[in-house]
């Protein structure tokens, strides 16, 4: 029988509401990622993003993908927040390439909520058949 596991401290009231580390985020979003004959495709989950929000690169055969938000400050004189937690987001996924893709051909684009990485794979060129003949 599992036990529950009670935290033994708190955090006060005001440790909640005034407290800058509570209201910066880090998370990892999903992903789906799915292999067809010509390609790799990645689909992640990030709504509430701007394309321009996203860093993605490739380093030494790994895809880097960074995003961070952060909201300006606009306060106005007749506004009184006890509390704001839309402030900051960001993460960081990376992604180990196989060697059959083609690095330098990798497009992106991010439409509703969910970023789409296409991966190309390097076309294999079959080797030509050839009888040598003896002499």
């Amino acid at each position: 029988m599992a036990q529950l596991t009670i935290p033994t401290s708190f955090p006060t009231l005001t440790s909640v509401l005034f407290d800058d580390d509570v209201l910066k985020r880090t998370w990892i979003p999903p992903v789906n990622i799915k292999e067809t004959e010509q390609d790799y495709e990645i689909e992640m989950a990030v709504p509430g993003m701007k394309k321009e929000d996203f860093k993605i690169a490739t380093e030494k055969d790994i895809l880097n993908v960074t995003a961070e938000v952060k909201e300006e400050e606009k306060n106005k004189e007749d506004e009184n927040y006890t509390r704001r937690e839309f402030s900051y987001n960001s993460f960081t996924r990376s992604f180990s390439l196989p060697q059959n893709v083609d690095e330098n051909n990798i497009k992106a684009r991010y439409e509703n909520g969910v970023l789409y990485i296409t991966i190309p794979k390097v076309q294999e060129t079959q080797p030509k058949k050839k009888t040598i003949l003896l002499s």
